[in-house]
């Protein structure tokens, strides 16, 4: 007998929108043959915290997380967050000297100033280390007060994700730096963000329902956009109605629907550049759930061309247009 013939699965992802509009049906019972669940919703770096505990059988974690997580859970193919144009972004206050600098002058100058960032484990952090290894004090402030620290003098700057992109200039603050679109440009691929993962103790049969569930309710969510309104604006509280439609439009996408070949490559690659850094520990080795204090010194993933000065990121998009190839992602559910 399974487990989740004897309980409901414990299903936790974050209140906001995307996340809402996705598992809406599936959690209202309207996705026929679907695993019943028991719904917990949370930020991402407290899920991502309860991910490392063991706790919930299904659940949204942010790419480094997922990581540490790989011995005991197993990524699916649908239900996560990745794209282009939807990165987190680097802000300051409009006043700062650090909004009038070029990003290529940015990390030399975080070296010196307090960055906020949304938790640990979180992507927005990752981006932030590969843009700016040397960056200096980077503490942990929830994603929903990191706009009011910055404009409060509490930090120099802050990477905001969510909603936050909407709504920053509401706060006096200006973006610096499109951490994604940094990515992007450095790599050529989309941006990993948030991953649905199942407990591999579970075993293979309940995770392929469970990533057949999350694939239907997101396309009843698309058959019937209005069905889940409610719901969302329940869990988004206080967000604005526009900002929600924007929110979903912006972290919901065909890459939601299953990340596909060009998806796994861009999690491979994200992956590939967080174990060279040394934030995450390498597939195959024992998870943690601290950060690695090996020096962010790995070489560059392409090959240098002879006269040509190294960049002063890791990435060398400034050096030649290829790159060597990651390895395989670990721990993915095999496709039925």
């Amino acid at each position: 007998m399974t487990t989740s013939s004897v309980r409901p699965l414990r299903l936790a992802y974050s209140p906001c929108p995307n996340d809402t509009y996705i598992f809406h049906a599936w959690v209202h019972g309207l996705v026929p043959d679907a695993p019943s669940v028991l719904e917990i919703l949370d930020d991402i770096d407290t899920l991502n915290a309860m991910a490392l505990r063991g706790e919930p059988d299904v659940v949204k974690v942010s790419f480094p997380a997922f990581a540490r997580l790989r011995p005991t859970y197993a990524l699916l193919h649908s239900g996560g967050a990745l794209g282009r144009g939807c990165g987190p972004l680097l802000v300051t206050r409009s006043d700062s000297p650090l909004a009038a600098l070029s990003p290529e002058a940015l990390p030399e100058a975080l070296a010196e100033l307090r960055t906020a960032i949304p938790g640990e484990l979180t992507t927005a952090a990752l981006l932030l280390r590969l843009f700016a290894p040397g960056a200096g004090a980077r503490p942990v402030i929830t994603f929903d007060r990191i706009m009011a620290a910055v404009n409060g003098g509490e930090v120099e700057a802050g990477v905001i994700i969510h909603e936050g992109r909407f709504t920053y200039r509401e706060h006096g603050l200006t973006c610096v730096l499109e951490l994604g679109e940094w990515w992007e440009s450095a790599t050529g691929e989309a941006i990993p963000l948030g991953a649905i993962a199942v407990r591999r103790a579970l075993g293979p049969e309940v995770a392929r329902r469970v990533d057949r569930a999350i694939r239907a309710s997101l396309e009843y969510a698309r058959r019937d956009p209005e069905a889940s309104t409610a719901y969302i604006r329940r869990q988004a509280q206080e967000m604005d109605p526009r900002v929600c439609q924007e929110h979903i439009a912006l972290y919901v996408n065909d890459f939601s629907l299953d990340y596909g070949e060009e998806g796994e490559r861009a999690i491979r690659r994200l992956m590939a550049e967080a174990e060279a850094a040394g934030a995450v520990p390498a597939a195959g080795t024992s998870a943690s759930s601290g950060t690695s204090d090996r020096p962010l010194r790995a070489p560059c993933l392409h090959t240098r061309p002879a006269g040509r000065r190294r960049p002063r990121t890791r990435f060398c998009r400034w050096c030649c247009p290829s790159a060597v190839a990651p390895p395989r992602i670990a721990a993915i559910l095999p496709r039925s």
